[in-house]
């Protein structure tokens, strides 16, 4: 097959992909001018590297989500069922997300559209928060999506680069969008307070609109060239603390702080949550490792007060991986921990 016949396939699909696409009327209409202009280029005797720009722009615009959503779960018994399952105590956010269902729920029964809410959760690390927010998408039946902003040092990094620079790129929201497939689902914008000092003036400029429900229903990725409609993008932003966060952001976002854990609640949450995670991580079943009741303030605390369970998730996952290697290797198949022998399967510090 020749380049050119290579180049006119190519733009066949473009069409094809077009045709089964709903864009905005203006933006279908440059789509179209766009691939005749390319259907032009790729029969002349050069091959340009505007040919190929030109050629993935459009296919980035053509895959986007633009009308297609998810279908949404509105029921709080499912919600509850959910985040219960994954996780221990965390009262005030789940409250939360259970009133935004009532809310939708009611809303959705008027014919009326509900935008969706933008939270922050802070706190300490290990306390909860990103695996909080892949639960909330689970429990609302969303798509998940999440984007690092730890250490992000570029505002371009989340808005994109034109498409007429050689090196042009779509933003991480874009991104995200043509990952998850959907144009409602949730984002999360992880560690929003680790934001490099150089660039976090302008990026935070870009978190106002992209959280401002009065904006971000226009949202302008500088690649694409076009509003996209984030209004129903649930966004969840988290963060150790506030200290190094705009006000500006901070009043776009709904508070929600994360508790520390108390000894008995890690007791809880490392019994009922993380030791069967544990177990099935490391390919144990339930006969070849027991706890004693009394061992487990000593799992929780191997080394002094930890506000957060990742401590404990680590020590947890430490202890069955070295029961894992006494079962492969014969000599001590089934393990009961207690008080005398802990010492043995807690992990080196």
């Amino acid at each position: 097959m020749s380049s050119a016949q290579s180049r006119f396939e190519d733009i066949k699909i473009l069409e094809d992909k077009l045709l089964g696409v709903q864009l905005p009327q203006e933006l279908s209409i440059r789509a179209k001018a766009e691939i005749e202009r390319l259907a032009r280029v790729a029969g002349s005797a050069g091959f340009s590297q505007e040919y190929q720009q030109t050629l993935r722009y459009l296919d980035w615009v053509v895959s986007l989500p633009w009308n297609k959503s998810s279908q949404e779960i509105l029921s709080i018994e499912h919600a509850k069922k959910t985040m219960e399952a994954n996780h221990y105590g965390l009262v005030q956010v789940k409250e939360r997300v259970m009133e935004y269902i009532a809310v939708a729920s009611l809303k959705k029964a008027k014919g009326e559209k509900i935008k969706a809410p933008a939270f922050l959760l802070v706190g300490l690390v290990g306390t909860g928060k990103t695996t909080m927010a892949y639960s909330i998408a689970q429990a609302l039946g969303r798509q998940f999506g999440r984007i690092p902003l730890g250490g992000m040092g570029d505002p371009l990094q989340l808005r994109g680069k034109s498409k007429f620079y050689p090196d042009s790129e779509p933003g991480q929201i874009i991104k995200v969008l043509r990952r998850v497939g959907v144009n409602n689902p949730v984002i999360l914008l992880d560690e929003l307070d680790r934001i490099t000092e150089e660039a976090k003036a302008d990026i935070m400029g870009v978190l106002v609109e992209l959280l401002d429900p009065e904006q971000n229903s226009k949202f302008l990725d500088y690649f694409i060239d076009f509003p996209f409609d984030l209004s129903q993008v649930l966004f969840i932003a988290t963060a150790n603390n506030t200290s190094g966060i705009a006000q500006a952001v901070i009043d776009r976002l709904e508070l929600i702080e994360m508790p520390s854990y108390a000894d008995e609640e890690k007791i809880i949450i490392g019994k009922n949550y993380l030791f069967q995670r544990a177990m099935s991580a490391s390919g144990l079943s339930a006969s070849d490792l027991t706890i004693q009741e009394e061992v487990w303030p000593l799992i929780v605390r191997p080394l002094g007060f930890d506000a957060g369970t990742r401590t404990l998730d680590r020590t947890i996952n430490g202890i069955c991986r070295k029961v894992a290697k006494l079962k492969v290797q014969g000599t001590n198949p089934k393990v009961v921990l207690t008080k005398d022998n802990v010492k043995q399967y807690l992990p080196d510090w």
